[in-house]
């Protein structure tokens, strides 16, 4: 096999691909965010990645499957502890946490609210678990009024603080995350602190783009850290480097929605010619996962599947394409949460041999493992590669523009 120089990865956040066998755990029976979304649409418009295999990891109506796929196809289970954006990436690149991180249907312990109030100088309104987008409806005019921040959880491990950009500047916004990540440490350690900055009129408020995670950094070194330490470049694009804390990253770009990414992933693979290219696609999680939207997730769907041919040919025989998911967020079940699910994983490159299955991994780990191994970095981490499984010359690929 050519040697592989860059490894391009996009995850469609929250993209799962069934229900894991521990999925009633967590609530989550019968969760298939790609399957029962496609069922509540009619099916599914995604001919790029089915030309890729897509079809082949699970029934997809609307996405047959295809005898002569184009890449390598397989789908990976999750054996850390949860169902977060943090822990799904951190598995990705060969670090398992052993615990989950906490959360609070009930909100948050009235010491933490204290000390956090206090910290800021401001009390502050919520303190429940509640969608993004009514809680700022429904405590807006008094956040406005009182200038009291906006607090609120989910059923993952955040603490979110909303405020009116024009009650509370963004960089106070920031601030105020940053004293709450310091405070939410030992058996309070959330994945995320979040800033979820809004604007607008009583009635009329829309969330911006200026949202950002505060997470905590992982517990170990990371493949992104190995292959940085070996001298190639990392780039982030989208939220990947909040993720991370940084760690592992030479470079990152913030992106405003899914379209946004698919352009700054393009721009980078323009300029970036070796390392690695890491993406994250959030709005099937943000936009229509945690909204229960079934038709804008299918319509997600299908706009980046038109988009996969830009990136395709993009792509250089010492290039590896990796598409995948950190977790599942079924629109289509009564929850509004992440779900515990397999993830799709469809690999190409120019130089990989005739496309067949992965099979199922057991582990989200064995990805990071084979980058690191395609780049020959040696990363002690989790994880089986796959790499012996890519080798030789297929056909170019014929994608639908």
């Amino acid at each position: 096999m050519a040697e592989i120089k860059r490894v391009v990865i996009i995850v469609l956040d929250s993209v799962g691909a069934g229900a894991l066998p521990d999925a009633g755990k967590y609530g989550d029976e019968g969760s298939n965010t790609l399957g029962n979304t496609a069922k509540a649409v009619g099916g599914l418009h995604m001919p790029n990645l089915g030309k890729l295999g897509l079809g082949n990891i699970l029934e997809i109506e609307g996405v047959p499957g295809e005898p002569d796929a184009l890449a390598f196809f397989g789908k990976m289970a999750e054996v850390s502890p949860g169902k977060d954006t943090t822990t799904g990436h951190w598995e990705m690149m060969g670090v398992h946490p052993d615990r989950p991180f906490p959360t609070y249907p009930h909100g948050f312990p009235p010491d933490i609210i204290e000390e956090f109030e206090k910290a800021v100088g401001r009390e502050i309104l919520g303190n429940k678990t509640a969608s993004g987008t009514e809680i700022i409806a429904e405590l807006g005019a008094e956040h406005m009024k009182t200038g009291k921040p906006i607090v609120y959880t989910s059923a993952d491990s955040v603490f979110q603080i909303a405020a009116h950009e024009d009650i509370i500047p963004i960089d106070e916004l920031y601030g105020m995350c940053e004293i709450a990540r310091t405070i939410l440490r030992g058996e309070h350690e959330v994945g995320r602190v979040i800033a979820r900055p809004f604007i607008g009129t009583p009635g009329n408020f829309t969330r911006t783009h200026r949202r950002r995670d505060f997470s905590v950094a992982p517990p170990a070194k990371t493949v992104l850290d190995y292959v940085k330490d070996a001298g190639y470049p990392v780039y982030a694009v989208g939220k990947i480097s909040e993720i991370f804390v940084g760690q592992g990253i030479t470079a990152a770009v913030h992106t405003e929605s899914n379209m946004h990414g698919v352009d700054m992933t393009l721009k980078v693979m323009e300029e970036q010619d070796n390392g690695i290219i890491f993406t994250n696609l959030v709005d099937f999680d943000s936009q229509w996962g945690h909204r229960n939207d079934p038709a804008g997730y299918a319509k997600g769907l299908g706009a980046v599947d038109a988009r996969l041919p830009e990136i395709l040919s993009k792509l250089t025989p010492a290039d590896a394409l990796f598409i995948t998911a950190d977790h599942g967020c079924d629109p289509t079940t009564p929850s509004t949460d992440h779900s515990r699910e397999y993830v799709p994983v469809v690999v190409y490159g120019l130089a990989f041999g005739r496309p067949s299955s992965l099979g199922i991994r057991q582990t989200f780990s064995d990805l990071g493992k084979t980058v690191a191994d395609l780049l020959g970095v040696d990363a002690p981490v989790y994880g089986e590669s796959f790499k012996g499984e890519l080798c030789g010359f297929p056909e170019i690929l014929q994608l639908d523009g």
